[in-house]
């Protein structure tokens, strides 16, 4: 059959995710088990999005393309909210917590390719597939799988994409099914609860919020405050290519966010961030829902069982990792709990996936400041680079030759 690509523009692109958010909103609503375990209502409408696409373009030939620059301004828009409220006076706080995440994302980083190789050894295939079902595309995502897919491609492994990208769809709807839900249980099972410092700092900032409602102007200045930070990293952006340093958007988006609200501090500039707060958490939920719909499926052909097989124990690993070596690490506490989810997000899936969860359970459990701090830190600044790092080591092997 022959196929058809109707592409849809990006006003198009981002009614479709409205549209994917609220039946996802109206699923969790009528089976309110979704909720109890802790699956974010992005995902589950996104997930459900994906699955009718595939259905319809396996019976009518018919495949639709979604715009990406849309998605793409509304995560710069997203990181962009979490540089506005992150302080240097709060950023000392990642401290310890921070390095111990760095160490072991590295541990998981080296463990995934190892389980990636094995699976691909025992199958009959070349090592180089072993990472690109490892840490390329679980802890890497589908642009550094699509990236390392080419690659293979090039050296004469002609089912490199394929399996790449495979790879990372499976992997990113096992992060979305899995951080949530077991962050979730983290905290129901070990009876935890938040600082009580933090709770009563959030409900001071809540009322604050509820006795001065966002002004016309509060919502002015918000939109500034976005625009001038995305700005800002696209100027660090170009530098950062001028001197062959290649930075992504999102994370120098963020940077200019950091920028500038703690130039605001400096000079005591009053500012209400909650219209800032509140459009991080949309444009998230936008995007996350406008992403998943747009799920390639199909692309998982004639690998999926052993695709299948390495998405298992991927996934058995990561959660052990978050488990009993990160969550006793942090502490054993709420925060220590919610930020194993987020590690477990990010290790299996994407940062905004880590974030839509970790949203999800301190929305229902309680504020958990360290956990977003040391988990954006980790994930933004320091994930990519690491992986680069542990996969070029892993190529130096003489078993990849």
């Amino acid at each position: 059959m022959d196929m058809t690509v109707v592409e849809l523009s990006n006003l198009e692109t981002l009614v479709a995710g409205l549209v994917t958010f609220a039946v996802g909103k109206t699923v969790c609503k009528a089976l309110p088990f979704l909720g109890r375990i802790d699956l974010p209502i992005s995902v589950v409408g996104g997930l459900i999005a994906a699955t009718a696409l595939t259905i319809f373009r396996s019976a009518t030939g018919i495949e639709v393309a979604f715009a990406q620059r849309i998605t793409d301004i509304l995560l710069l828009v997203f990181f962009t909210t979490i540089g506005l409220t992150a302080r240097f006076s709060s950023l000392k706080a990642g401290g310890k917590p921070l390095l111990l995440l760095c160490a072991i994302t590295v541990l998981l980083i080296v463990l995934q390719n190892v389980v990636g190789v094995a699976v691909a050894l025992v199958n009959g295939s070349h090592a180089y597939y072993g990472l690109l079902v490892g840490s390329v595309s679980f802890v890497g995502g589908p642009g550094t799988a699509a990236a390392w897919g080419r690659e293979a491609t090039a050296l004469g492994l002609h089912a490199g994409m394929e399996v790449a990208l495979g790879a990372a769809t499976l992997a990113i709807v096992a992060g979305a099914l899995v951080a949530g839900p077991f962050t979730g249980w983290l905290v129901k099972s070990r009876k935890l609860a938040p600082d009580p410092a933090a709770v009563k700092e959030a409900t001071e900032e809540k009322n604050e919020a509820a006795h001065a409602a966002a002004s016309n102007d509060d919502m002015m200045t918000a939109i500034l405050l976005m625009m001038a930070s995305v700005l800002i990293g696209a100027h660090l952006n170009d530098w950062a290519r001028s001197v062959n340093f290649v930075l992504p958007g999102f994370l120098t988006a963020m940077i200019g966010g950091v920028i500038i609200v703690n130039v605001i501090d400096l000079f005591r500039l009053p500012v209400n961030v909650a219209p800032v707060e509140r459009g991080g958490g949309i444009a998230l939920q936008i995007f996350l829902s406008a992403f998943l719909m747009g799920l390639k499926i199909w692309t998982l052909g004639a690998v999926i069982v052993p695709l299948l097989v390495n998405v298992i124990l991927q996934v058995i690993l990561s959660m052990a990792i978050a488990r009993y070596v990160l969550f006793p690490a942090l502490g054993r506490t709420f925060d220590a709990a919610v930020a194993s989810g987020g590690f477990l997000g990010f290790g299996l899936s994407s940062m905004p996936v880590a974030m839509a969860s970790m949203e999800e359970v301190t929305t229902r459990f309680g504020p958990a400041p360290q956990a977003f701090l040391i988990i954006t830190l980790a994930g933004s600044f320091f994930v990519d680079l690491a992986n680069a790092a542990v996969v070029k080591l892993f190529l130096l092997l003489p078993i990849f030759h």
